[in-house]
């Protein structure tokens, strides 16, 4: 297997601002485009996925201007969105998908939403059920649950839904749908998922209620316009966390990072396996907590993990799954089955690659069971072209005693594209 090797290294040192957050960095764009007026956003995320919501917006009508990672929106209203000419590709897009489907629920057009052969092959149902509930007409593959999925919109009626799953995708699809539905639309949770559609929504002028896990909103809210600081993004902030956690020697440092209480979880549970991680210059703008981020070695131990803890890191198990292959002790991970339909089933995934650099790991039905020890011998590991494991097999190498060649590391660039620059840049 040819791919790019990653060598070990003994210590870390420096300063990283990671990429603007991705799940902040989708919604500044689509709220920007339903919006009357400029929205302008600061620090986007120049990933692959979101350049999809971009192009994606574009096609219906909604103009842009980038430079650098400082965007333009004009946003004149989703009144003034237009038929696409050609079918929307999300790419390898979940949010951009989903989003845009309780987006487009309520248009008087029809809208085909494609995406690579990954995104095809991930479930749809749990947000086209209840879009179709609210009155929204789809057909799509497998009974509306595989894309290519057709929107034909529809007049929207709201509606309550209790979810059987804590996931910001769905929630804020139906909420989207909501602003243009009559009525109220309510959506509960079994636990509370990441809340950053509701905190911009709020930014942008429309009212949501939130209590506990439980959100409300009512139709025909009117967005204006706004200045978007997109923080950067936790998850990949999470590498160099658990890099700098289990090096040998140095402090890794990281301004600016977004520390939403919907998505500190790996901070609990790293400073829970005894990471030494600290916050400081914390503060608040546009409605998103932030903070800079220092981390130095420290001795892992091994925890149990579960319950409301999940989605409050279901992006960064994968690195986590690397700690806990180098801390003392085994690691339990549960009532994590929604890992098992994002861009690859990382649970099979990464308990294959680990065992495959000579971790002890083993698969369960929402989890991972893993049981630490003192080195990873290192090897081979292969991407699958998903980003989160292309860069945990990166840190996996720089912590391995052989190194490890990653296959497709370029599936990085979905959230991070200069991440193999970032991590040469801080060895020692």
């Amino acid at each position: 297997m040819r791919g790019v090797f990653i060598k070990l290294v003994t210590g870390v040192e420096g300063e990283i601002r990671v990429p603007g957050d991705k799940s902040i960095s989708h919604r500044a764009a689509l709220l920007g485009g339903m919006a009357h007026g400029e929205t302008h956003v600061s620090n986007f995320l120049l990933g692959q996925d979101c350049l999809s919501t971009l192009r994606c917006l574009k096609q219906l009508g909604v103009s842009s201007e980038r430079q650098g990672t400082e965007v333009w929106i004009r946003g004149e209203g989703m009144e003034a969105w237009t038929e696409p000419t050609d079918v929307l590709d999300a790419g390898n897009s979940g949010t951009t998908s989903r989003l845009m489907l309780g987006v487009l629920a309520g248009s008087p057009f029809a809208v085909t939403l494609t995406g690579d052969e990954s995104l095809r092959s991930r479930p749809m149902r749990r947000v086209t059920d209840p879009l179709k509930q609210m009155g929204a007409q789809i057909v799509g593959r497998n009974n509306g649950n595989l894309a290519p999925l057709t929107m034909m919109g529809g007049q929207l009626q709201g509606r309550a839904f209790q979810t059987t799953v804590a996931s910001a995708q769905v929630k804020s699809a139906i909420i989207l749908a909501g602003l243009r539905a009559s009525g109220e639309t309510r959506v509960e949770e079994p636990a509370l998922s990441r809340d950053h559609t509701e905190r911009m929504l709020r930014g942008f002028g429309v009212e949501v209620l939130s209590e506990k896990t439980v959100v409300r909103v009512h139709g025909g809210g009117r967005l204006t316009g706004q200045d978007v600081s997109v923080p950067g993004d936790i998850s990949s902030a999470a590498f160099f966390l658990v890099l700098g956690s289990l090096v040998g020697r140095g402090k890794i440092i990281l301004p600016n990072v977004g520390v939403n209480p919907t998505r500190t979880g790996i901070l609990d549970v790293l400073r829970a396996m005894g990471a030494d991680i600290e916050l400081i210059d914390v503060s608040e703008i546009c409605g998103e907590p932030r903070a800079t981020l220092c981390v130095r070695p420290a001795q892992l131990k091994g925890i149990e993990i579960g319950g409301d803890m999940i989605p409050r890191l279901i992006d960064e198990i994968p690195i986590l799954a690397v700690a806990a292959s180098l801390a003392e002790g085994e690691t339990v991970i549960r009532d994590a089955g929604e890992l098992r339909v994002k861009e690859t089933d990382r649970i099979r995934t990464v308990a294959e690659g680990l065992n495959a650099l000579g971790a002890k790991v083993e698969e369960l039905p929402d989890g991972l069971r893993i049981q630490g020890q003192q080195s990873l011998r290192g090897g081979q590991a292969n991407s699958l072209g998903d980003h989160r494991l292309a860069m945990a097999w990166a840190i996996a190498g720089m912590l391995s005693k052989e190194g490890v060649s990653v296959e497709d590391m370029a599936a990085a660039d979905v959230s991070y594209p200069d991440f193999l620059a970032v991590i040469k840049k801080v060895a020692r």
